[in-house]
This record gives C-alpha cells, sequence and structure tokens, in this order.
C-alpha cells in the first residue's frame, strides 16, 4: 500500500501594489506552486455549514500540507483544470499534535 500524498495546486495570491485614484486597492497576482495538498469531497454538514455560514455552497475540500504559510482566504485556486475560490477562513490544527502531513483545512467554491 502507498503513502497518502496530494497534488500539487496553484494558489493565485493577490498582493497589493498600490491605490487607484479613489484610494482603492489595486492588487497583482502571483501563481504560487503548492505540493501535496489532498482534494476531498466536503461532507453533508460542510455543505450546510457553509451555506448557513458564507451562504457559499462548499464544492471541495483542500486539507493544506504542514509548515505552508501561504495566505488562503479569498484567495483563487487552480485544480483539476479549473478556478476555484477559497471562501473559507483557515481550519487549523496544532502541528506535532496532528498525525498526518497536513494540519489546515480550507473550502472552495466553484469560480468560473
Amino acid at each position: 500500500m502507498g503513502r497518502l500524498k496530494g497534488i500539487k495546486v496553484i494558489l493565485v495570491s493577490k498582493i497589493e501594489s498600490g491605490k487607484d485614484p479613489f484610494g482603492n486597492a489595486i492588487y497583482d497576482k502571483k501563481n504560487i506552486e503548492v505540493n501535496n495538498v489532498l482534494i476531498g469531497q466536503p461532507t453533508t454538514d460542510d455543505i450546510t455549514n457553509s451555506l448557513n455560514l458564507y451562504g457559499k455552497k462548499a464544492v471541495y475540500t483542500l486539507a493544506i500540507p504542514k509548515g505552508d504559510t501561504n495566505i488562503w482566504e479569498n484567495q483563487e485556486v487552480i485544480f483539476f483544470g479549473q478556478k476555484w475560490r477559497v471562501f473559507s477562513k483557515v481550519t487549523q490544527g496544532i502541528e506535532n499534535l496532528v498525525p498526518l502531513s497536513w494540519n489546515k483545512k480550507v473550502m472552495v467554491e466553484s469560480y468560473e
């Protein structure tokens, strides 16, 4: 039996690069490759809670590898040839108490 391993996803990170004449933020996008991300289906409870809390339907849950320091909230993610948007807060466990390679998770909705 093989070791559990995730896939590479592209995190499209928005980085504030300035302000427009009206004082609104201008963002540049940076593609960041993140390896070993697990993609899973949300539970029925996850879907219900995401609708109640955020008004959005969770399509996938992403498990993020330990040690990742990227900002995931409100970012785009590309995997399976499609764009998705992270809409949930990052849920995080204590790294050395979580037995596998992932200690954070987020939910994504369809973006395109």
